[in-house]
């Protein structure tokens, strides 16, 4: 999928939220419980949102079920919706962050009962984290470190997963 088609969408209905955040929001819903319905993230998404056709909501729930589909993929195809490198970098930074304050809320929709294990709070505090970065990031140092961000939340979003899902089975929304 096209990042900037997902975006309009996303923010002609809800200019608070970007493709990025609801991403972030169906990742974190889907680590959870891996059986997470789309129409449960569609709600929350355009919760008071203008109305979304129906060609809007299909590419809207394509792009969840794609999510689910590369969480649960063993080739570790998982993939964060960012703009592509063509986009400035403080504009992907700009959505890195977005992508992790929708990540912590779909992980908080699920209203977990278990207590989360040392390393799971450690990640969490590291995706909040991440909810700080700069906007003004520019050169080769800077994109260097935004790569590794990318590359460890691709590692620990799966690390999560697994963690989460074993100790939270069976909750539907």
């Amino acid at each position: 999928m096209v990042y900037p088609i997902v975006n309009k969408l996303i923010t002609e209905c809800n200019s608070d939220l970007s493709a990025a955040e609801a991403h972030g929001m169906a990742a974190g819903m889907l680590c959870v419980n891996a059986e997470t319905l789309s129409s449960y993230w569609l709600a929350e998404l355009l919760d008071d949102a203008k109305p979304v056709s129906d060609e809007g909501r299909q590419l809207l729930a394509r792009l969840f079920e794609e999510t689910r589909r590369l969480l649960a993929s063993d080739e570790f195809a998982f993939a964060l919706f960012l703009p592509d490198d063509d986009t400035l970098l403080s504009g992907r930074v700009s959505a890195l962050k977005s992508w992790c304050q929708g990540f912590l809320y779909g992980v908080g929709t699920a209203h977990l009962t278990a207590d989360y294990s040392s390393d799971v709070r450690e990640i969490l505090k590291d995706i909040s984290e991440f909810t700080r970065l700069d906007n003004m990031a520019e050169g080769e140092e800077d994109e260097n470190a935004f790569v590794e961000i990318t590359e460890y939340l691709k590692s620990v979003v799966l690390l999560l997963r697994d963690d989460l899902t074993t100790h939270n089975p069976g909750k539907i929304h």
